[in-house]
C-alpha cells in the first residue's frame, strides 16, 4: 500500500529529460527553486494516475518488531503476503493462518473493495499534501548532489510565512523544514528530510498534536523503465492524539526486489502468484542486507 506519512512519493510515469525539455540549468534552479519544485510537484501528481503495477519485498520494523512481506499492485488494490517475522521464516501454523486470510479474502471481494477505498482516499489525500508543496515552504538551491538515477538538485526548505493551510493536514507543513531533492533528468523527487521545528497540529482523521524534533525520512528511486517508487522511509515522530492519548510513530521501511506485473492483473491472481511463491527468506536477507549498503 502507498504510504500516505511519505506525501505519496509514489509515483509511475515516463517524462522527457529535464534540460530538454525546459532547458533547465543550475543558474535557472538557484533564481527560481519554486518554478522546479511546482515542476516535479506536477509530476508526482501525474504519476499518481498511472497504472503500472509492480511486484516487490517490504522490510518494516516497527516499534522493534520486524516484518517482511511480498506485495503485489493490481487494478483492484495492492495484495499482501507476510513471509518472515524478526527475520525468521513463519512456522507451519502461522503459515497456514497466512494462507487461509489469502484464500478468504479470494473469496470475499467485497473485503478487498473495502480495502481498496482507503488506499484511494489515501492517495488522494497524500496527492492534496504534495500539490501543495510548492506553496507551503521557501526553497533555496544548496548545490547538486548524487541521487539513486544520477546527478539531483538539493534544496533547502522552511516555512512560508505567507501559506494558508486549506485544512488540518496542510497545518503540519508550518512546523516542518529540511532538504528536498529532486532528479535532475526526469524532475522526480527523490529524496524528502523533514524535521519538525514546532509542535503542529494534524488532522489525518482524528484531531492532535506531533511534537517538535520529530523527523520524517522518505527517498523514492526509479526502479525501472522511468517508475518510480518509494524505496526507504523513515518516521521518528511523537505526539499525543485527541490532545489525551500519546502516539509514538517510530517505523523503518525499506522495498526491493521490484518487478513489473501485467498492469490488468485482478487481486485474485495476485493471490494466487503469492500462494506459489518461492522466494525463500534467505534470499530475502540477502536482498535487504544489499540494498541497506
Amino acid at each position: 500500500m502507498k504510504h500516505v506519512l511519505s506525501f505519496s512519493l509514489v509515483a509511475i510515469v515516463l517524462l522527457l529529460l529535464a534540460n530538454a525539455a525546459f532547458g533547465q540549468n543550475d543558474n535557472d534552479v538557484a533564481r527560481d527553486p519554486v518554478a522546479l519544485v511546482r515542476r516535479a510537484s506536477q509530476n508526482e501528481l501525474k504519476a499518481s494516475n498511472g497504472n503500472h503495477p509492480y511486484r516487490y519485498v517490504l522490510h518494516k520494523i516497527d516499534d522493534n518488531k520486524i516484518t517482511t512481506k511480498e506485495i503485489i499492485e493490481t487494478k483492484d488494490g495492492d495484495v499482501a503476503r507476510l513471509i518472515a517475522v524478526n527475520d525468521k521464516p513463519l512456522a507451519s501454523d502461522a503459515q497456514q493462518t497466512e494462507i487461509n486470510r489469502l484464500n478468504n479474502l479470494a473469496a470475499h471481494p467485497e473485503l478487498q473493495a473495502h480495502r481498496h477505498k482507503r488506499e484511494q482516499e489515501d492517495s488522494n489525500r497524500a496527492n492534496e499534501m504534495i500539490r501543495l508543496l510548492p506553496d507551503a515552504f521557501l526553497y533555496k538551491f544548496e548545490g547538486m548532489v548524487d541521487g539513486p538515477n544520477g546527478p539531483c538538485y538539493r534544496l533547502s526548505f522552511h516555512p512560508n510565512p505567507n501559506f494558508d493551510p486549506p485544512d488540518r493536514e496542510a497545518q503540519v507543513y508550518a512546523g516542518m523544514a529540511g532538504e528536498l531533492w529532486i532528479d535532475k533528468a526526469q524532475e522526480r523527487m527523490v529524496r524528502l528530510d523533514a524535521h519538525l521545528i514546532a509542535d503542529v497540529e494534524f488532522g489525518w482523521g482524528i484531531l492532535g498534536r506531533l511534537y517538535k524534533g520529530g523527523s520524517i525520512l522518505v527517498e523514492q528511486a526509479d526502479v525501472g523503465e522511468h517508475h518510480w517508487e518509494t524505496t526507504h522511509m523513515k518516521l521518528s515522530l511523537t505526539g499525543k492524539a485527541l490532545l489525551i492519548k500519546s502516539i509514538s510513530f517510530q517505523t523503518t521501511e525499506d522495498a526491493l526486489r521490484f518487478e513489473p506485473v501485467p498492469p490488468e492483473m485482478g487481486y485474485q491472481n495476485a493471490i494466487k502468484m503469492l500462494l506459489n511463491s518461492t522466494a525463500t527468506n534467505a534470499q530475502l536477507r540477502e536482498g535487504i542486507v544489499q540494498s541497506a549498503k
